[in-house]
């Protein structure tokens, strides 16, 4: 303990180490964090299924396909029943890896697939419809304002999933359209905050990217900083109206704005859902 509080303050007081740790280290230090949500609604045949969530890889902004390319290992090490990307896969633009993208992603597999979402950043530089080629051409479910069944033995569950909050149009209604009410439905929103929306509906369990965090964290105070649409519920894991909306919101994989990580390092979020 004590080495870590000399290690901390150290850190904090040599600008210099500092910048090194947030720029070169922690970037490049992934935490996996694993999580067991219990959700009332989940049918008993999907206990204990197993849900990796990443999200913000940023692609182009001091994040490579190379680097994608041993996450993608890591994950499939994990064995994920489901797998959900939750936006912004690119920070600004495709150029030339779109193809090396696809085909490292294209390795993710899962017995019940794996579905994604657009984020913000899939909406600049006029790159949209190339992002969501290549999601599509990996084997994703791209759900932008739809939902798909997910079936195990006579149980079904559906995943969802919204347009971007800030760029895009999000309806869930619309993506709720052939949901039935009693369905367990897990929910992909790029933007947290979307989860004052979400509990309005009959949604279980949201998962959102976006705020990363905040990226930069002090000790004792937590963020100094989080993005339109990701300030209310912008880290971890979160409880509304006694349980009937349970959101996480992941911490991103990579950077965007400033190249730093600090005391926030990059998450991919195994759950394991347990019934009842």
């Amino acid at each position: 303990m004590k080495k870590c509080l000399f290690t901390l303050a150290g850190l904090i007081l040599t600008p210099s180490a500092g910048y090194t740790y947030a720029r070169f280290a922690e970037p490049r230090w992934l935490y996996t964090k694993e999580i067991t949500i219990q959700l009332k609604r989940l049918p008993s045949a999907f206990d204990g299924m197993r849900v990796i969530q990443f999200s913000d890889v940023h692609l182009g902004f001091h994040y490579t396909v190379e680097q994608l390319n041993k996450l993608v290992d890591h994950i499939q090490s994990l064995q994920p029943d489901l797998i959900c990307f939750t936006g912004d896969l690119f920070d600004y633009t495709v150029g030339s890896d779109a193809a090396p993208a696809v085909q490292v992603l294209s390795r993710l597999k899962a017995p019940l697939g794996k579905g994604a979402v657009l984020g913000n950043h899939d909406y600049y530089g006029k790159e949209t419809e190339k992002i969501k080629r290549i999601l599509l051409d990996s084997g994703f479910a791209l759900l932008i304002n739809q939902s798909v069944p997910l079936k195990r033995e006579k149980s079904t569950i559906w995943l969802s999933g919204v347009d971007d909050m800030w760029d895009g149009k999000p309806d869930l209604p619309k993506a709720l359209h052939d949901v039935p009410s009693d369905a367990f439905t897990l929910l992909l929103s790029h933007c947290p905050d979307f989860a004052d929306i979400a509990l309005k509906h009959s949604i279980d369990l949201q998962l959102s990217g976006h705020s990363h965090g905040g990226q930069v964290r002090l000790p004792f105070y937590g963020h100094l900083f989080t993005p339109a649409y990701g300030s209310k519920y912008p880290d971890g894991y979160y409880s509304l109206d006694d349980g009937k909306l349970q959101v996480y919101t992941n911490r991103g994989i990579g950077v965007s704005v400033l190249p730093i990580r600090f005391f926030c390092r990059p998450e991919l979020s195994v759950f394991t859902l347990r019934s009842g």
